[in-house]
């Protein structure tokens, strides 16, 4: 397993929660044994261009060690054009991959993959009512170009969350249906 140090944040109790800001550096991150670090940015927040300074920053740095670098971008906004922008965004600040959320169809999100040239992964975004509807999107993301999923509350909340987890691997690396994951699953 692999580590990702995730070097910006922010608080649910700050005026300005979308706000992220670096509290880590990628000297730091290796120091800790990191195979790669992430930044997350929020695009049109008031904030951006803050930032967009911190993502450039910790990507020279990243290139300077050979740290490969995950952006991130995670909120609610689901439109394919705002999802592809924030991708491109990503890659052409220096990010060798980029996490956005799934757009809701195969074919916006095969756009998004396109107009990448690093591996896109999905964010698992809000809990879902239902471990098929979480495990439909993970499918449905992979098939249409995606090359995984980083995702926390979907997993972490879920009841089975070690079978959950083989459920997803078997998704993404072994290319099995939703229904042959439900059932690694025992659902």
């Amino acid at each position: 397993v692999g580590l990702i140090v995730h070097l910006s944040a922010s608080t649910a109790l700050s005026p300005k929660s979308n706000s992220k800001t670096l509290v880590a550096t990628v000297e730091e991150g290796l120091r800790h044994g990191a195979d790669c670090v992430s930044v997350h940015v929020n695009l049109g927040d008031p904030d951006e261009r803050c930032m967009l300074a911190d993502l450039g920053r910790v990507a020279e740095a990243c290139d300077n060690w050979g740290m490969p670098l995950l952006a991130m971008r995670v909120d609610n906004e689901f439109d394919p054009a705002v999802v592809a922008h924030c991708a491109r965004v990503g890659v052409e600040l220096g990010a060798d991959i980029v996490k956005v959320v799934y757009t809701g169809n195969m074919e916006t999100f095969g756009d998004v993959v396109a107009s990448c040239c690093v591996p896109v992964v999905i964010a698992g975004g809000e809990r879902m009512e239902s471990t098929r509807e979480f495990l439909q999107m993970v499918h449905d993301s992979i098939k249409a170009g995606g090359s995984g999923v980083s995702v926390g509350r979907n997993v972490f909340q879920h009841p089975n969350r070690v079978a959950l987890v083989r459920a997803l691997r078997a998704i993404v690396h072994e290319e099995k249906s939703v229904e042959e994951a439900l059932a690694v699953v025992g659902e």
